[in-house]
Formats: C-alpha cells, structure tokens, sequence
C-alpha cells in the first residue's frame, strides 16, 4: 500500500492543530490505560491500519498487556475489562458509528455511571479525536509504523 499524500505536510497548520489536541488529551480526566482502548477500539472500527498499529504499540508502552490488546476487538464476550473500561469501549462504539436516532439514553446511563460529567466531556473528546485521525489516514492510506521513531514508538520494541 502506497500513501496518497502526506496530509501532515499538505496542512501543517490544521495538523498541528489536530496534534494539539492529542496532546491536550494527555492531560485529560480519562486515565491512560482507558484511553488506549479508546483509541485502539476506534481505528478498529474504522479499518486504519496507521492507527492501530501505532495505539498497540503505545498501549505497550504504557504496560497494557498482550492479551487484552487482542480482546479489544471482543471486549463484550472478554472477562479481562473493568466496568469503567466497559463504558468508555460502549462510549466509543456508539460515537464512531452514530446511529441514526443519536445516541440512546441507555448507553448513555450506562456511561454516565461510570464517568463523571468531566472526565465523560473529556473521553468525547478523545472519541472524536481518534476519528479525526483514524479519517485522514484511511483516506490517505498512512503507512503503518511510518512515525515510529518520530512518536518514541520503536520503544514498544514491536516488528
């Protein structure tokens, strides 16, 4: 697979933008660990090869174990997710494919249990950030593992 074009270098200014907010998101209300599933579940969900990758690699950076990256996919059938992390894969779900009546108030009830309105504002926010990103590199086919040294990722000591 070959990279459309480099959307980084096309529109470094909205870029550095989208960048921002991954940064900011760093600092947010939703622990690490939860927000790796996140964003692992979300590129999941969207078929991006870029971005799977690199969330597995850094959830390995961040001590996430092996198996329960390979359960992402089947977090409903898996016993290793807390409820908290439950929520926040349900969350992410019903962000990343919008139903057309919105979101029910059952799954919202179900999260809004688990997260305070904060750290609940704040995990959107992730969700739709890792869209964003998950778009533009589908769309413009980034190769996987293409930044890993710019990101640290060749820490995770993956191949």
């Amino acid at each position: 697979m070959t990279q459309r074009i480099n959307y980084a270098q096309q529109s470094p200014e909205l870029f550095q933008k989208l960048q921002a907010l991954s940064l900011a998101l760093k600092d947010s209300a939703v622990e690490p660990k939860t927000r790796d599933l996140v964003t692992l579940r979300a590129s999941q969900m969207n078929g991006c090869a870029f971005c799977v990758d690199m969330h597995v690699k850094e959830a390995r950076i961040h001590g996430e174990s092996e198996l329960r990256l390979h359960h992402v996919a089947i977090w409903r059938e898996s016993p290793l997710f807390a409820p908290r992390e439950r929520a926040a894969l349900a969350w992410t779900e019903v962000l990343t494919r919008l139903p057309e009546q919105g979101v029910p108030d059952d799954i919202f009830e179900h999260v809004r249990a688990q997260f305070s309105e904060k750290e609940l504002s704040d995990l959107t926010f992730a969700v739709m950030a890792i869209n964003a990103w998950n778009r533009a590199s589908v769309a413009f086919r980034t190769v996987p593992g293409s930044a890993d040294k710019a990101y640290g990722l060749d820490k995770a000591d993956l191949h």
